[in-house]
């Protein structure tokens, strides 16, 4: 196993990001076609990387449950692949929204987001149709647009892989991910009317130093407390954040574009879940009275070795 051979789920983020999600037209022609982009996407990846090296470029790709089976009928399938289903709690609903394709494309300039994407549409032509495209950023020191740090509960460096990767659990897809995705739009006058100390108990961290609040300082309804979760023993269980805010002032739409990207889909559906039904003890994620999924989708990305062979 080579690190070249597995998705860059894990790679630096890039201070720009590009995230499209499209549907497969039904007809034998678009699978066809998709296929093709499938087994070439490795090669398309390649070709942007020789050109801007410099630029921290790289892009991924995953597949929905149901083009999953439309593209490779009868063959195996992740273990954990399945259309998400919504998750409705007493007062808030993580949507379920459809995609059989999603992109994440990053790198350190948008005009590279932007040629990537170019390319991957002059490709897929005729075969494909758009549901979603968002354009993100970098905000300030790496954070989400309500002005905290994202991504700290995120595993260091060292064991990104073992919580990112599929390893021999699922061997036919090992070296793949899984890929969760939300679209959260957030309530900025209402956020802006709380004070700094009411932000911070709402998260659970301190807003500037990102320091986290003390137990008998953090409400259980802290953001940071509600989604953490647990195996049988009692060990934290993780996933790689890839979040990243985006932002149209003009519409007063501000967001934050949520990737989880997991070696098991089940510990990011249980982290959901804790936000919008409850935790163990009940408490429900309060920053979901400020932050509103407007979508939800689930994908597997396979590794470039199953990539390169997808129509086979």
């Amino acid at each position: 196993m080579t690190i070249n051979r597995i998705p860059p789920v894990v790679a630096y983020p890039g201070k720009s990001a590009l995230f499209i999600t499209l549907g497969i037209k039904d007809n034998e022609t678009a699978v066809a076609e998709v296929l093709d982009f499938i087994t070439g996407f490795s090669a398309l990846i390649r070709s942007l990387h020789g050109r801007f090296h410099d630029e921290h470029f790289n892009a991924l790709m995953g597949i929905g449950s149901d083009a999953w089976d439309r593209l490779r009928p009868a063959k195996p399938k992740p273990k954990e692949l399945v259309p998400f289903t919504e998750i409705k709690g007493a007062k808030h609903t993580a949507v379920a929204t459809p995609g059989d394709l999603f992109i994440h494309i990053r790198a350190d300039r948008q005009d590279i987001c932007y040629e990537m994407a170019a390319m991957i549409h002059e490709i897929l032509g005729e075969a494909t149709y758009p549901i979603d495209e968002v354009s993100g950023f970098r905000y300030l020191d790496g954070r989400a647009i309500i002005g905290f740090v994202d991504g700290t509960e995120n595993p260091d460096d060292e064991r990104k892989m073992d919580y990112a990767v599929v390893g021999d659990e699922d061997p036919l897809f090992r070296n793949g991910s899984y890929a969760f995705t939300q679209k959260y739009l957030h309530n900025m006058q209402a956020w802006r009317q709380l004070s700094v100390e009411e932000q911070e108990k709402t998260i659970g961290r301190r807003r500037f130093n990102d320091i986290e609040l003390s137990d008998e300082e953090k409400p259980q309804t802290a953001h940071n407390n509600v989604s953490k979760v647990y195996d049988a023993e009692g060990n934290e269980l993780k996933i790689v954040r890839a979040n990243v805010a985006f932002a149209h002032p003009s519409k007063n739409e501000y967001g934050t574009f949520f990737i989880g990207y997991a070696r098991s889909f089940a510990v990011t559906r249980q982290m959901v879940k804790q936000m919008f039904t409850g935790n163990a003890e009940g408490h429900v994620d309060r920053l979901l009275d400020f932050s509103t999924p407007v979508s939800g989708s689930l994908y597997f990305i396979p590794s470039p070795d199953l990539m390169d062979e997808f129509d086979s």
